[in-house]
């Protein structure tokens, strides 16, 4: 099993980015966004739509992903995190593996800075973040305008 990085350097395909759309929204949990947010933070992240960027981080063993992380930078720090993981799904015969475990533990080796993640409350995936070090600061609250 190889993670393989993708950032404004290393370009994603269209079919890596339909490929990996796909996953998050397949496994991404009971929050799931709709495949449009999803992808557009795959652009971000790869710099193909304007903005500072991030990371895709794709845990893959023959050629079928396993579990993947999409960060984006937010070109701030001290406030707010300079990076905020935006997505982070596990194939679901593959969960407590240690491919989520794995993929966090990558994520921090290579982004600068803090990292920020927003996690439903009752998600029992709180304690993989919380072992990897993630301590519960705010609390989110959004007015959503549609």
């Amino acid at each position: 099993m190889t993670i393989k990085t993708f950032d404004a350097f290393s370009r994603l395909s269209i079919i890596d980015i339909n490929r990996i759309t796909n996953f998050l929204f397949e496994y991404s949990g009971e929050s799931r966004d709709t495949k449009s947010a999803i992808r557009k933070s795959i652009l971000y992240a790869a710099k193909e739509i304007p903005g500072l960027g991030g990371y895709v981080f794709v845990m893959e063993h023959q050629n079928a992903i396993l579990g993947a992380i999409v960060v984006n930078r937010t070109g701030m720090n001290e406030y707010i995190p300079e990076n905020i993981l935006v997505y982070l799904a596990v194939k679901t015969e593959f969960r407590e593996k240690g491919i989520g475990k794995a993929l966090i533990k990558h994520t921090k080796k290579y982004c600068n800075g803090d990292i920020s993640i927003h996690v439903n409350k009752d998600n029992p995936v709180i304690k993989l973040f919380e072992k990897q070090g993630f301590k519960s600061r705010n609390i989110e609250m959004r007015l959503v305008r549609n």
